[in-house]
């Protein structure tokens, strides 16, 4: 069997690697040099390499995290991995909650229970609601949004300050009015509903190039800096740019779907019809990636923290991350962003700078202040994620055509733009068309 792949981002590549391995030959299409997609490693002259989006994964990523083991069998988790407890931590210290080492759901009733910085009611209101969802089977109400889901369980203005909206923001990327609840209890779900390894916050040791995606590159063959023109489907086969494959998995962002199908869903076939109205049906958000070098060493209290905003003075840092083994180098992260582009860039890292001066330096384990900036990258990806709003029908991993099947985390996969939902997807991806495949060549028989 030979496959293409359209697209070296987390999905596609975990659709070529689960090809690989069932024996198909494999060739991966990607428009850039470097695979990884929108979770990828850059090289800047000063900075060494960075990401083009300071990304966190959780422990509940089963399938990306047996990936990374998979391609690296010899590395220990903790080479390329920080592994955390679960951490909601304020810059200046006046807000902690923190998982024990303790079994589950007992982590999160501690955690709740001795939060720092919020009341006896507010922890009390925090831990009915975590309580009365789970017993739901964490279902929301049919179009229900973050906020609605909030004011349906009374959460407090601070509850939702300090806790349920950084929540929203870093996972759906999307405002509490728009952000669907459902696509919100489904990573709550996951990382708080299950196991005490679940909720467990992991960072990268490593830029995200390395710490898979180059590695599954080497196993199939690669075509890097090809745009992939036309795409032709035939009942033998597909043709990516006029090159027969035996089947097709297409990974890239709805945008370039649409435009490499448009040939193919020019056809009045009402499931042609649903599938280009739901490729078009997507809107995008921005994320920010801001990281300084600072004249020396400096070490913030706990690895992830949270800052406060105040966008009037520019000071739009929403996260703040120590990175792993580079001790004069700090990464802010500013989800939902918007365009720090058109801002002075001078203006821009002395507000981010004096916001993170400023509220650090409060913090009770605070050491020292932040030291000079003396070089920076701001990194915006306007479409880092799709607009997880409430009624987006996002299409199926299936396709009209048998030899086709579509990957991304924009596809259905119940998770909003995560990483573990591409992963996902390109598996679910590569065993629909081995599937189609075998059924294919009993029917033939």
């Amino acid at each position: 069997m030979n496959v293409a792949v359209i697209g070296a981002g987390w999905a596609g590549l975990a659709a070529a690697v689960a090809l690989k391995q069932s024996g198909a030959q494999v060739t991966v299409f990607e428009a850039s040099g470097t695979p990884g997609g929108r979770a990828r490693g850059v090289t800047d002259l000063q900075l060494g390499i960075i990401d083009n989006g300071q990304h966190l994964m959780l422990g509940a990523y089963t399938e990306s995290l047996a990936l990374i083991k998979q391609l690296s069998p010899k590395r220990a988790e903790h080479e390329l991995l920080l592994r955390l407890p679960l951490t909601l931590e304020s810059a200046d210290g006046s807000f902690r909650l923190r998982a024990p080492q303790l079994i589950a759901p007992f982590h999160l009733v501690w955690a709740l229970s001795f939060a720092r910085g919020l009341t006896i009611s507010e922890r009390a209101s925090a831990l009915r609601m975590a309580g009365a969802i789970r017993l739901k089977g964490w279902q929301a109400l049919a179009n229900q949004s973050v906020r609605a889901l909030l004011d349906q369980y009374k959460q407090s203005d601070t509850l939702i300050r300090k806790v349920w909206e950084p929540l929203c923001l870093a996972a759906l990327n999307t405002p509490l009015e728009q952000a669907c609840a459902q696509l919100f209890l489904n990573v709550l779900r996951d990382g708080l509903g299950g196991t005490r390894s679940d909720s467990d916050l992991i960072v990268p040791r490593v830029d995200l190039s390395t710490l898979w995606p180059t590695v599954a590159a080497q196993h199939v063959t690669m075509r890097v800096r090809h745009i992939v023109r036309t795409l032709q489907i035939h009942a033998d086969g597909v043709d990516v740019d006029h090159e027969r494959f035996d089947a097709c998995v297409l990974a890239v962002p709805p945008y370039a779907a649409r435009r490499i199908l448009a040939e193919c869903l020019d056809d009045r076939n009402a499931a042609i019809t649903a599938l280009r109205q739901r490729l078009e049906g997507f809107d995008y958000r921005a994320i920010a990636t801001l990281t300084l070098q600072l004249e020396k060493s400096w070490s913030i209290p706990v690895p992830m923290m949270m800052l406060d905003e105040n966008s009037a003075s520019h000071q739009y840092g929403q996260w703040i991350f120590r990175r792993p083994d580079h001790s004069d180098q700090v990464t802010v992260v500013v989800s939902d962003a918007p365009d720090l582009l058109k801002i002075d860039r001078d203006v821009l890292v002395e507000a981010i700078s004096t916001q993170i001066r400023t509220q650090c330096q409060r913090h009770p384990n605070a050491i020292d202040t932040l030291p000079p900036v003396i070089h920076h990258r701001l990194i915006v990806e306007k479409r880092a994620t799709f607009d997880a709003r409430v009624g987006l029908h996002r299409p199926s991993t299936t396709t009209p055509w048998p030899r086709l099947t579509l990957a991304g985390d924009w596809t259905d996969t119940g998770y909003p733009a995560v990483l573990e939902g591409a992963v996902r997807s390109g598996l679910r991806a590569a065993k629909i068309l081995l599937q189609n495949q075998t059924i294919h060549a009993e029917t033939a028989q």
